[in-house]
């Protein structure tokens, strides 16, 4: 098979797709379309190789329109945009990027972590806005890190990056995950975790079991000292009951990489609050770890559409 077509979901720049030059033959969704692109939709019963980002939709519908489909390449981690049990039936293997962006993720993590608890956007909006008048000993006053203590809920690998990172800082770990794992961080069940963390920083999955993990009752468990971060998906947090409890005083902060939806609105009412940090989950936004990124997904799509084992696949099923 000579030049197999393939869908690239959302444009790339040209230089991280330099691993498919004279290998296929790209139609490319548009620009910043937050979904599967409709002007794919004439190509869906020719195409070999799908290359998704993770905005992408891949579901057992748009599978039933691609007959001829070999691999999908998804350019993320997290594959929660891909129905894995109806490619597995199909028998249709599913690539993703792990490993290359756990640095980049931990470092934001640090990042918007320490910009709630430092009050940074807010204390940088008021002496914008001609709120700084003088030194005050009692002006933005923010959380200490050492000594507090970070829950992690998730310790995979990048929840131990950013434990790594945060005892840098002083800081006490403890996480909530289904195994154990060798270290100094105490190992404790979800809602101990949320009762005793001044820090509580997401890093699970998005699946069934963890949609809606931090709801009310679990928002309610919090300390109202608390600061809340997401840099894993958002629909782990019920969007809902987090503007309650930020609102309401349940819990002093949240910061947030991703959201439900995705994008938020800009009519959301989170946007308005000065406790609520929000950031167009950047994550893995690195110049290395985006491209790498590319590359592992080309990678990936080049040995599907060779009948090979995909280097990174999330459903080996597929080849027993």
């Amino acid at each position: 098979m000579s030049n197999p077509l393939v869908l690239l979901t959302h444009p790339l720049p040209q230089k991280w797709l330099s691993l498919l030059d004279n290998q296929v033959r790209l139609e490319i969704g548009e620009e910043g379309y937050a979904g599967f692109s409709p002007n794919l939709e004439k190509y869906l019963s020719e195409a070999y190789g799908i290359l998704s980002l993770l905005t992408a939709k891949i579901d057992s519908t748009l599978l039933e329109q691609m007959p001829q489909l070999r691999v999908v390449s998804n350019m993320a981690v997290g594959v929660d945009n891909i129905d894995i049990p109806a490619c597995t039936l199909r028998r249709i293997p599913v690539g993703h990027t792990p490993d290359v962006l756990t640095d980049a993720t931990a470092d934001l993590t640090l990042a918007i972590l320490l910009a709630a608890a430092r009050r940074l956007p807010e204390a940088s909006l008021d002496a914008k806005e001609g709120r700084w008048g003088t030194w005050s000993p009692t002006g933005w006053l923010g959380a200490d890190l050492r000594r507090a203590q970070l829950g992690i809920v998730g310790m995979g690998k990048i929840g131990r990056a950013v434990a790594e990172r945060a005892r840098g800082f002083g800081i006490r770990l403890a996480y909530a995950s289904p195994t154990k794992i060798e270290g100094d961080a105490a190992h404790l069940p979800l809602d101990e975790l949320l009762r005793i963390s001044d820090f509580i920083s997401l890093h699970c999955p998005l699946n069934a079991s963890t949609r809606g993990l931090i709801g009310e009752k679990e928002l309610m468990l919090m300390k109202e000292s608390a600061i809340l971060v997401n840099a894993a998906r958002g629909p782990v947090v019920d969007s809902k009951a987090l503007l309650r409890a930020l609102t309401n005083g349940w819990i002093a902060a949240a910061a947030l990489d991703v959201t439900d939806p995705e994008p938020l609105p800009p009519t959301s009412p989170l946007y308005k609050l000065k406790n609520c940090l929000i950031v167009p989950h950047i994550g893995s936004a690195t110049h290395g770890a985006r491209r790498r990124m590319a590359e592992i997904a080309c990678e990936n799509l080049l040995a599907g559409l060779a009948g090979e084992r995909l280097p990174h696949c999330v459903n080996p099923a597929v080849y027993e």
